[in-house]
């Protein structure tokens, strides 16, 4: 099984040792390791060309996590991609308990696995609305993320049918991603910690915009009129965007942004 490991990163070199250090740490190696530099300007290209010369260094301006994401897809060789995000870190046995379940079954295209979550320095316990599922997940999947691109390894095949990661949205690209994967297939869930997921830090995602679940809202959307839903998913689908919906127009009310929360109405209207 070919396994092309995808990195992306921005500025993070303090963190990518560790990141890296642990693919190699890997019971079962990579077919190739490829970082994609979404523009940084600290001392990532020195830190690749010193210490990990064997990896496939891509350095481009600075687009977002779904334009270096899309760039290390087409870039990879593999028939496997597993993604790893460079401020978290794999366990030594990842991707050959991935393979290893993969192998027995030959239908699946995704496999995701169980985490490990520490918060400003402190290991924490998920709360249940983040448990991680297998099997036909995508109602599961509806209100937020539940598959943790640091954990996936997914078929390429899968992006030739739903498409790459929306380079359009700003954040929840990995929700949305997830929403086009379920909809049409089933995962595999390995139920131990195969990851270490490490948050707190202040350049992630969630801290620099609030009301994320405009984002939410655009990938529903998406979905809902993609006509690839069922019955039973487009009517659960429904339900939850006016939920969130209406949670951001709360949210923006409460700010003081009136017209925001207008303007957000306007558009949605036809689905509340």
């Amino acid at each position: 099984m070919n396994v092309s490991v995808v990195i992306p990163t921005y500025n993070r070199a303090h963190l990518l040792q560790r990141a890296l250090d642990s693919v190699f740490c890997q019971t079962l190696l990579p077919t190739e390791v490829i970082i994609v530099d979404d523009g940084s300007t600290d001392s990532t290209a020195s830190l690749i060309e010193t210490r990990y010369s064997e990896v496939a260094y891509i350095w481009q301006p600075n687009g977002g996590v779904s334009a270096a994401r899309n760039s290390g897809i087409r870039k990879a060789s593999g028939d496997w991609i597993a993604f790893l995000d460079s401020d978290d870190e794999w366990l030594p046995q990842k991707l050959e308990g991935q393979v290893e379940v993969l192998a027995e079954k030959p239908g699946m295209k995704l496999c995701h696995t169980e985490e490990i979550w520490i918060r400003n320095g402190r290991r924490v316990n998920p709360r249940k609305k983040h448990a991680k599922h297998g099997g036909w997940i995508f109602q599961k999947c509806l209100e937020l993320c539940c598959i943790s691109p640091s954990s996936v390894m997914i078929h390429r095949s899968v992006f030739d049918e739903v498409g790459l990661f929306d380079e359009s949205l700003p954040a929840c690209e990995d929700y949305d991603m997830w929403l086009r994967v379920t909809a049409r297939y089933p995962v595999l869930y390995i139920d131990k910690p195969l990851i270490t997921k490490y948050g707190g830090h202040e350049d992630q995602l969630s801290k620099k915009y609030w009301g994320m679940d405009r984002f939410r809202v655009q990938a529903l959307a998406k979905i809902i009129e993609s006509g690839v839903l069922s019955v039973e998913n487009k009517t659960a689908a429904q339900a939850m965007i006016r939920e969130k919906i209406n949670i951001y127009i709360d949210g923006a009310s409460k700010r003081g942004k009136v017209m925001e929360a207008g303007q957000f109405r306007e558009r949605y209207s036809q689905l509340l």
